[in-house]
């Protein structure tokens, strides 16, 4: 579902090749006049992010889907479908801005993820309730510090904002995985 909404995103502002090219010339003929080794830091650096903050809100997308057809436990399965809806919403800011600031984001989980993934497919009962609820807390854990630090350091503004915007999102959802987690000692 994900991919073919990027792909629609794609086909929906797909411009004409030769058009595109020239653009593009014109675009690093300017960027390219600007461009200092500390300039290109920042750009790199505000596409990792980007780039981990999509990798990362996909993987909890994919993880909550499976949740929410594994799980008997209410709380996790509210919370997993919290964290579709919301993280959802968030990709989809996320993607409008990667595409306005030509940054290249994941279509698919990565390999870490997917082991994950592979691996929580295969356990059931409070085995998988306690494997899910976990790599929830983790996976928060890092997520926050990941928006914390691009939103007072990042140099793109329209980043800086999401993830200044995307921050208490995530502690909100990190303080009620913990709660999940206390509950179930």
């Amino acid at each position: 579902m994900i991919a073919l909404a990027a792909y629609a995103m794609q086909g929906c502002n797909s411009t004409p090749k030769d058009a595109k090219d020239s653009a593009d010339s014109t675009n690093k003929a300017k960027d390219t006049s600007a461009t200092s080794p500390d300039t290109l830091k920042t750009v790199a650096g505000d596409a990792k992010f980007a780039t981990s903050a999509a990798a990362g809100g996909m993987a909890e997308i994919e993880l909550s889907k499976l949740a929410g057809q594994k799980t008997s436990n209410g709380q996790i399965k509210s919370f997993a479908a919290m964290m579709v809806t919301d993280h959802s919403k968030a990709d989809d800011s996320l993607k409008m801005i990667a595409q306005k600031e030509n940054i290249t984001l994941p279509t698919a989980m990565d390999a870490d993820h997917q082991k994950k993934y592979d691996d929580m497919s295969k356990l059931t009962g409070a085995d998988f309730d306690k494997a899910y609820v976990n790599a929830m807390v983790d996976d928060h854990k890092g997520a926050l510090s990941l928006m914390q630090d691009e939103a007072k350091n990042g140099k793109d503004p329209a980043l800086a904002a999401f993830a200044g915007k995307t921050a208490p999102v995530v502690q909100m959802h990190l303080d009620a995985v913990n709660k999940i987690h206390d509950s179930m000692k």
